[in-house]
């Protein structure tokens, strides 16, 4: 919020971090870009097809960075063909073996995963600083609480924030030693505490993008609370350039838990954004099947809007208005559909899920279209 251009709502408003802008391929990371959303594909990628096929399905969630893991020479010659298959940046995932980073940057890997601490002597870490430069390939300094090196846990005694800091600006020393700018830094750890409190530490210290990350949080859902309370915590305070939820769960989950987290704090606003009710014993229909079918059924809409669906009318007209398309459930099988706040016609149950659908898909193309003759008349 401004004095020169106040925010109806400043308790909405967010200021984000100033940091630097690099580039990860021809994704924009940290500046003013809008905080980019990733996942890690868990396919051996030296199965370019599974991988592929697993990168396919990350993008149609709308994932904007795509990281693999290269432990060995098999998934370095197979990075090649995903780099070329894939329509977002790769990340390649390297630890210890520092040919293996050169063998990225030479595959094409918009980035490389390192600790620079653990790829060997100054030597070798010149070396894929190096095979970055020339293949123009982005770093992301990768710390986390569980793998610290031995001297910080012996001055420390335990992973704390200040280690965790310290390591990160240790690792940022031997890149720009080598006169490397284009990295950006994670700090990750599994304790939310931790993991909040070496963020908003590096946050202070640094001017470079921040990767944020709950490392190993948990299952679909115990993961996705932990990286909620966690990130967004950090979020809110305008920290975090890019974002990855680390789940036990499929990558595509994490993609879609990604930008929800994004969505409810404004920071993204990609697809739809449902608002629904827990239901109760007024619910004119099934809230819970409707808003799971719904949701599966509107996953390939990109285009920002809003949807509500309650079953009664106790909230379900005031949640209407504030949304581009909603339903309150009704007696006798009809219920309400409201379009831009205001009621427009009834709809029986068998016939709803249908054409909900159908009203969402022609919203966002009529959004679209609006977009697109704007642009053109710009």
């Amino acid at each position: 919020m401004t004095a020169d251009n106040p925010s109806l709502r400043p308790w909405r408003d967010i200021e984000r971090r100033k940091s630097r802008q690099i580039m990860v391929g021809d994704v924009a990371v940290g500046g003013d870009a809008p905080i980019t959303v990733q996942t890690m594909t868990n396919t051996l990628t030296s199965d370019a097809k599974a991988t592929i096929d697993q990168i396919r399905r990350c993008e149609e969630a709308g994932v904007d960075i795509i990281r693999v893991s290269c432990p060995d020479v098999e998934s370095t010659s197979a990075l090649k063909q995903i780099v070329r298959a894939s329509r977002v940046p790769i990340v390649a995932d390297i630890h210890f073996h520092y040919k293996r980073g050169i063998e990225a940057a030479d595959a094409g890997a918009a980035c490389l995963r390192i600790n620079p601490g653990n790829i060997g002597n100054a030597d070798r870490v010149k070396e894929v600083v190096d095979a970055a430069k020339t293949n123009g390939c982005a770093i992301r300094i990768g710390v986390n609480a569980g793998s610290l090196e031995k001297d910080l846990l012996e001055k420390y005694g335990e992973p704390c924030p200040e280690a965790l800091v310290e390591s990160a600006l240790d690792h940022i020393k031997l890149l720009q030693d080598h006169d490397f700018h284009d990295y950006k830094v994670a700090v990750k750890a599994s304790d939310v505490f931790l993991a909040v409190a070496a963020y908003s530490q590096l946050a202070d210290a640094v001017d470079c993008p921040l990767h944020l990350g709950i490392t190993e949080a948990g299952g679909l859902i115990g993961g996705t609370v932990k990286s909620s309370i966690g990130m967004g915590n950090l979020l809110w305070a305008g920290i975090g350039d890019t974002i990855r939820v680390s789940l036990s769960a499929e990558p595509e989950e994490e993609v879609r838990v990604g930008y929800e987290m994004l969505k409810a704090l404004g920071l993204r606003t990609r697809g739809v954004r449902v608002v629904s009710c827990p239901s109760c014993a007024r619910q004119g229909f099934d809230v819970i099947r409707t808003v799971q079918t719904l949701e599966e059924r509107l996953q390939h809409i990109r285009t920002p809007l809003s949807l509500s669906v309650l079953g009664c009318v106790v909230n379900g007209p005031g949640e209407a208005r504030e949304t581009d398309i909603g339903i309150t459930g009704g007696g006798a099988g009809k219920h309400m559909v409201y379009l831009s706040g205001v009621t427009d016609h009834h709809v029986a149950d068998g016939e709803m899920v249908d054409h909900i659908v159908k009203l969402v898909e022609d919203k966002a193309a009529e959004i679209e279209a609006t977009t697109e003759q704007v642009e053109a008349a710009e």
